[in-house]
């Protein structure tokens, strides 16, 4: 194999797959990347066994072969080459090593056998769509920083993908909660969703494809069945495994009947709830918010350091109330409200709150209480 390529191309090819590979393996195979070449093109592709990328880009091949290299040690050499230098690939001398060659620089890398290289057959997919890149870029956004990190409950640990209602008033819905708050996002579901299954994408699938989406304007293919999930992005293919497991039902736990209602100013209170939560113990983190009338108070209380208190106008014409929150949980909603205005549903300090953008439909938030 012998190829010459653009240094900038490379490298950004090699920063989407390189990510794939964990660090720690104990497959030696698993710590390299795949490379082919052949006619005009240069492939790469990674794998954890989970999860696959493989990324073409153009290239000057004179001589096409594949062989595998040490992918972190490999994207590193790349990155710290000459910014638009050509870089030439050759192992056509000894097959167990690959000669990296740019302008004064050379360097040689260990090789493993591209039969030992596993691949993540995708088998059949039953249902495919394609959806605008920042609809898909949205939906990730708005969910992923509710995904569940306890491994206990395996089957949170990803962004549940279905849809919901049928005909034309059919939606895409993604929803991710870790026991303790919920995100949902929905928009119309996009030709070819029709009887699609309900599939939990897993957290790392998640933050790849929402890395890869570099360019909001363009159009991502979705393929999926009850088991694998395929995303492409121009170049780039990334296929997963789905996670096995049931998604709770989750419509139990977004309230229905919650007729305290609750206008501020999404910036005010983001800042004031990040101001207040300064005093806040690293474990409990709770802020209390009391609501009377037109102003509420925020005020957080840390036995070990001292004590905050803020007070901001709102709109509120029912009960006085105090109820209390997670201030990490309150900022990462406050983050997805797009538009000036947030509405905070309530109902009692005990059950859980509904939190909606006042402008942007299609999204919404459920937050648990904590005891203050």
């Amino acid at each position: 194999m012998k190829v010459t390529v653009e240094r900038s191309e490379l490298l950004r090819s090699l920063s989407h797959v390189h990510r794939v590979v964990e660090r720690r393996n104990t497959i030696p195979i698993l710590a390299n990347v795949l490379i082919r070449a052949d006619r005009s093109e240069l492939s790469f592709k990674a794998t954890d066994l989970d999860l696959e990328i493989v990324e073409t880009i153009p290239a000057e091949v004179t001589s096409g072969g594949v062989t595998t290299v040490p992918a972190h040690m490999f994207y590193e050499i790349v990155r710290k080459l000459p910014e638009g230098t050509q870089v030439t690939l050759d192992a056509t001398g000894d097959r167990a090593v690959l000669t990296i060659r740019a302008g004064r620089s050379k360097f040689t890398l260990q090789t493993l056998p591209e039969s030992d290289f596993p691949d993540l057959a995708a088998g059949d997919m039953t249902h495919a769509f394609a959806l605008p890149a920042a609809d898909l870029k949205r939906l990730i956004d708005k969910t992923q920083f509710a995904i569940s990190t306890e491994e206990t409950r395996y089957y949170l640990n990803g962004i549940y993908l279905h849809v919901a209602g049928e005909g034309a008033a059919a939606r895409l819905r993604a929803v991710a909660t870790d026991g303790h708050r919920l995100a949902q996002v929905e928009f119309p579901a996009p030709a070819g969703t029709e009887g699609m299954p309900g599939v939990i994408v897993p957290r790392k699938t998640v933050g790849e494809v929402h890395r890869l989406i570099e360019d909001p304007s363009g159009e991502v293919k979705i393929e999926l069945s009850a088991t694998k999930i395929r995303v492409s992005l121009g170049p780039v293919v990334l296929t997963s495994k789905l996670i096995d497991g049931t998604f709770p039902d989750y419509g139990r736990v977004i309230p229905a009947g919650n007729d305290k209602l609750l206008e501020v100013e999404k910036r005010d209170f983001e800042q004031a709830v990040d101001r207040v939560s300064t005093v806040s113990s690293e474990r409990g983190r709770a802020v209390k918010l009391s609501i009377s009338g037109s102003k509420l108070i925020l005020s957080v209380t840390n036995p070990d350091s001292g004590s905050a208190t803020e007070e901001i106008e709102v709109a509120y014409d029912a009960d006085p109330l105090d109820i209390g929150f997670n201030s990490r949980y309150l900022l990462d909603i406050a983050a997805q409200i797009e538009g000036d205005t947030a509405i905070l549903k309530l109902a009692d300090p005990g059950s859980p709150t509904l939190i909606q953008d006042k402008d942007a439909k299609g999204a919404l938030y459920v937050l648990m209480p904590m005891r203050v």
